[in-house]
Formats: C-alpha cells, sequence, structure tokens
C-alpha cells in the first residue's frame, strides 16, 4: 500500500514538473511527454479511427490541442489521463457522428452479471494468471495482434484499461460508457485475448 502511495506522489510530482516546463515553453519538458507517450496515443487514435493515416493526423492535433491548452489543466486527473483524454475526443470527432457509439446493451449477457450490468462476481484479470515472465514475453507480439482483432469498442478499453493503465472511471468517460458497460467491454476484451492465448500455447 506504502509503494503504490510512494509511486503515486513521485508520478504526481512528474507531471508537476512537466505542466510548469510546458507552460513555459520548455522544448524539453515537450519532447520528454512526445517520447513517453506518442506511440501509446497512435495505436489509440487507430483503434478508434480505424486508418493509421487519420490516427497520425489525430495525434498531431492532439498535441497541437496539449501545447494551447496546457494553462487550463487543472490537475483534477493524471496528466497522462488528461491528454488521452484530449485523443478520443478528437479522434471521435474525426469518424464523424454517424459511428456507432459502442454501448452495450444488457442483452446477451450471463450469470456472471446481475442486472444493472454489474459483476456478481468479478474476474481474476487474465494478465494476473500468467506467472511466468518468459512465457508473456514470448506470447506478446500474439496478444498484440489479438487485441489488434477485437471489435472496436472492447480494443479501446483494453488499450487504455491493461496496456496505457488508466483509471476504470477515467476509461468510462472518455468512451462515454455507464461504469458497467466499460466492465462487460473489458471482461469481453480480456476473455477474447486469454482464449486466443490459450490457444495457440496448446498449439505449441
Amino acid at each position: 500500500m506504502l509503494v503504490a502511495i510512494d509511486l503515486r506522489c513521485a508520478a504526481m510530482a512528474d507531471d508537476a514538473e512537466l505542466v510548469a516546463g510546458l507552460r513555459t515553453g520548455d522544448e524539453a519538458a515537450f519532447a520528454a511527454l512526445v517520447r513517453e507517450h506518442h506511440a501509446a496515443m497512435v495505436r489509440v487514435a487507430t483503434s478508434v479511427v480505424g486508418s493509421r493515416a487519420v490516427a497520425d493526423e489525430v495525434v498531431q492535433d492532439t498535441w497541437l490541442a496539449v501545447v494551447r491548452g496546457i494553462e487550463r489543466f487543472e490537475g483534477r486527473s493524471s496528466l497522462k489521463t488528461w491528454l488521452f483524454h484530449i485523443l478520443v475526443n478528437r479522434a471521435r470527432t474525426a469518424v464523424g457522428k454517424e459511428r456507432r457509439s459502442g454501448t452495450v446493451t444488457a442483452e446477451g449477457l450471463d450469470d456472471r452479471f446481475d442486472a444493472a450490468g454489474a459483476w456478481a462476481s468479478p474476474p481474476v484479470p487474465w494478465s494476473d494468471e500468467v506467472d511466468d515472465r518468459l512465457v508473456a514475453e514470448r506470447l506478446a507480439p500474439s496478444a498484440r495482434r489479438l487485441i489488434d482483432e477485437l471489435p472496436d469498442m472492447q480494443r479501446q478499453v483494453v488499450l487504455l484499461r491493461d496496456v496505457e493503465g488508466l483509471p476504470a472511471d477515467d476509461v468510462a468517460e472518455m468512451l462515454g460508457l455507464t461504469a458497467g458497460n466499460q466492465r462487460v467491454l473489458l471482461h469481453r476484451a480480456r476473455t477474447r485475448v486469454r482464449a486466443g492465448l490459450e490457444a495457440e500455447m496448446d498449439v505449441r
């Protein structure tokens, strides 16, 4: 618990330093932010818009918005969460209002969920069950491929939650989902990826 608190405090200190640098026009601070997040932003944007070329434009637009809007950053979330919130908004705008919202209905849910869509019995994240680091590293390329093959909203949720480590509430807000829908999408994504990995391990 103390370790987690220390890590959060360190992240807040890093955020404060970066924000201060960005507000004074420090190019090194901006370069550090780009180095840390650019590749992940392209990956998430691509998962939303479905096109690498459009995703690149969305990411560039996001960086411009960050530079222009850094004075409005209030620190109520982490800098990373704020950054990805801008990214997702830009990406969703890019695909237009006609794109499906991806909201999950209660239809087809099994007895692991209650009537409100909440967990009746929360699952153990599949990643927690992979104890052998060598096996995990060997399966990483397959996991990335399986994530890329997920339906749009499942892919976006699992990338933001499990790959980028953003909080559940923030991800739900970014994607316009209820907390229950976000949990359902994440569970379905994890289940599909786990099933794919288990199939590959059986083959090997």
